[in-house]
């Protein structure tokens, strides 16, 4: 009996003398304090928790991962709209603004942020940590992901999603505004057309009575140069008929023609210089009815200044009293009112 109890003995030692195959109660125990271990740590940067443990033997490794909280910035579009929450470091709280891509820039929405809170310092960075410049438009700034910095904390934006708007849907809204614009056309349109008409013939009223005394006066003027100018013809015409008669008496009865060549020739290259010297003062070429509008004018002007009739002022009511008879014309057309003035004159 004693060898048998001295043999039991051995082996008992011998078995609690084995390092053990597998994880015990302990080893479980310690793995849930280090998983309450790791939990505390979720603020930390990320990273991968490679824990060991050497003391028992093939125990499996244990691995643990973190990740960044999310952004406190937020874009996106909100009532058709393209709105940014930011949080107000002041304030705390976020402040909601909307943007307009295509007419803001990053300036203005810089400005709008040192306006709602004053103590903070802003600024817009690329991915890639460049600044992007205050004239750069919020939507040149949409097209890839951007960082705002408030205070030192960037936070990284990455922008929604541009909406499409498909053709079909293009179409139904221009057929839309067609027929409100034909509804408004329809109640609107005679109304307007009455107190349009009404206050073009007033207006024609008034600018023929401003006229009137002008028109008389501007007649008699025209009648008065008009019969100055057929004087200065009528004139000219006097004076060559007896340079002609002189020049035959001179030749024949006076003088042989071997004498009055030369001064025919002389007469003749006169007159040449004077039509050239009348080119070079009026730049137009000496042509009869050419120079006796010129005339015309010269004497009507004249008598303009001596009569105190205002010449400028005539012809700015005349293109008045034109301007609303063209108007008073295109009211008779209601369906040509839209086209362009070219073309709805009366083709010659």
């Amino acid at each position: 009996m004693a060898s048998v109890r001295m043999v039991c003995k051995v082996m008992a030692r011998l078995s609690g003398s084995v390092q053990p195959r597998h994880c015990g109660p302990s080893v479980c125990a310690r793995t849930v304090t280090f998983l309450q271990q790791t939990q505390e740590m979720h603020q930390r940067p990320a990273s991968i928790i490679l824990e060991r443990w050497p003391p028992y033997g093939n125990c499996p490794a244990l691995f643990y991962s973190t990740h960044l909280p999310p952004s406190d910035v937020n874009l996106k579009y909100k009532y058709d709209r393209l709105v940014l929450e930011v949080p107000l470091p002041s304030r705390n709280e976020k402040c909601v603004f909307f943007l307009r891509p295509m007419l803001m820039t990053v300036g203005d929405l810089l400005t709008d942020l040192q306006k709602e809170d004053p103590g903070v310092s802003t600024s817009v960075l690329t991915k890639d940590g460049e600044r992007v410049a205050s004239t750069t438009l919020i939507d040149a700034l949409l097209d890839k992901n951007f960082k705002l910095v408030i205070n030192d904390t960037a936070y990284d934006i990455q922008p929604p999603k541009r909406e499409c708007v498909s053709s079909e849907h293009i179409i139904e809204l221009e057929d839309m505004k067609h027929v409100v614009h034909l509804l408004h056309t329809a109640l609107h349109m005679p109304e307007h057309h009455l107190l349009k008409e009404r206050e073009l013939l007033e207006k024609l009223d008034t600018l023929k009575q401003q006229l009137s005394p002008l028109e008389k006066m501007k007649a008699q003027l025209s009648h008065t140069a008009e019969f100055q100018t057929s004087n200065v013809v009528w004139t000219g015409l006097a004076l060559l008929s007896v340079q002609g008669g002189a020049l035959a008496w001179l030749t024949w009865w006076v003088y042989s023609w071997d004498v009055m060549e030369p001064v025919t020739y002389f007469i003749t290259y006169a007159t040449s210089m004077g039509a050239f010297a009348y080119y070079v003062l009026t730049k137009q070429d000496y042509v009869y009815p050419e120079a006796k509008d010129r005339q015309f004018l010269r004497y009507f002007y004249k008598g303009a200044i001596k009569k105190n009739f205002n010449v400028t002022q005539y012809n700015q009511l005349k293109d008045e009293l034109a301007q609303v008879e063209e108007d008073l014309r295109r009211l008779k057309y209601p369906t040509q009112m839209q086209l362009p003035l070219e073309q709805i004159q009366a083709k010659p």
